[in-house]
């Protein structure tokens, strides 16, 4: 039964803060402020972790914050509404989301993209005021938001935009269904809206963690005829043969050659997808390598993996310009040097 008489007031309750990059979480009590208009208050009942959260646990610079909050892999119970929420109610199941669907945006409304522009994602904040409802209940501290939803706690405050109801007592338990928050929703929706793939077809699939085991489902729900499955792990055979895949590829037992001449062998010319779910740059290249000439090659490269990559690239654009103005201020002045000393030694001396 959910609690009525916290609506509407702070609730105490107990959280795993990250307070320094890679060190480890502190549980300490926060303060969790009421639900404001388009919000809503829920009480987490599991939540699972998610490679993200180690990447950001790790992460020294922007966009990592501390302290924060990690976590958006759960499964709730919503416990009080904010003002303008008619989508759910209290006491419904809902699994938070980090993406957010406004359903309004122009990039809402089309089929070909998922990145609503009317709520942008903001560090560290909600998204329509970036501002946090967390804090330390000893000091009164802010605590950073983590990817609009913040699940390493007893309670949350989520934008009603990141939340999906589900039927309570469905058939998925609560430990399963939190992993709809990112990882199974991530691959099954790589395999079934962003590659579309076709009945028949083959497919080869780099990396069999939560991501890959369900882009592995997509296909076969596509109709995928043949899935091929690599990964360094040989126990991930089995649980990949339950969920999906065909064929198997253990890139330690390839015999010197490379996974992308085993599959282009297994396949004749390559696979008609080929779906990168580890985030590795080599990977990638050879996932690259083992799709046919005219097929399709999907990566699982995130947004803050982007934001970083952006930053290196700044830093080297950085670095390019330093050597150019270098390498052009000494031309520069050997060839001012050479023409002074050409004109004073042959016009003036002669």
């Amino acid at each position: 039964m959910v609690e009525q008489s916290t609506a509407n007031k702070p609730i105490r309750c107990k959280a795993a803060v990250s307070k320094v990059a890679g060190e480890p979480l502190e549980m300490t009590e926060v303060v969790v402020a009421p639900p404001r208009a388009h919000e809503v208050r829920i009480r987490i009942l599991c939540t699972s972790l998610c490679h993200t959260d180690v990447t950001f646990w790790r992460m020294k610079d922007f966009p990592a914050m501390y302290p924060s909050i990690l976590g958006h892999e759960a499964t709730g119970v919503v416990e009080s509404v904010g003002d303008e929420v008619v989508e759910v109610a209290v006491g419904d199941t809902v699994v938070p989301v980090f993406s957010a669907q406004c359903g309004d945006c122009a990039d809402c409304l089309s089929d070909r993209s998922n990145i609503c522009s009317g709520l942008p994602y903001r560090p560290g904040g909600m998204p329509r005021d970036g501002t946090t409802r967390f804090s330390f209940a000893a000091t009164g501290e802010p605590i950073h938001n983590f990817l609009s939803v913040s699940s390493f706690t007893e309670y949350t405050v989520v934008d009603v935009a990141h939340l999906v109801r589900i039927e309570p007592g469905g058939l998925i338990p609560h430990e399963m269904a939190c992993l709809l928050s990112c990882g199974v929703s991530t691959g099954v929706g790589a395999a079934w809206k962003v590659a579309a793939v076709e009945p028949g077809s083959s497919v080869a699939v780099f990396g069999l963690g939560a991501v890959g085991l369900a882009v592995t489902q997509g296909c076969r729900m596509r109709g995928a005829k043949r899935i091929i499955g690599v990964d360094l792990n040989p126990e991930k055979r089995e649980i990949g043969k339950r969920l999906g895949i065909t064929d198997f590829i253990d890139p330690n037992d390839v015999e010197g050659r490379t996974v992308s001449e085993v599959i282009k062998e297994m396949t004749g010319s390559g696979a008609d997808y080929c779906f990168e779910c580890t985030g590795s740059t080599p990977v990638m290249a050879e996932a690259f390598m083992s799709s046919r000439t005219v097929g399709m090659h999907v990566s699982h490269v995130t947004v803050w993996q982007t934001i970083v990559q952006r930053q290196q690239v700044a830093k080297i654009t950085d670095r390019r310009f330093f050597f150019f103005f270098f390498f052009f201020f000494f031309f520069f002045f050997f060839f001012f040097f050479f023409f002074f000393f050409f004109f004073f030694f042959f016009v003036v001396i002669a």
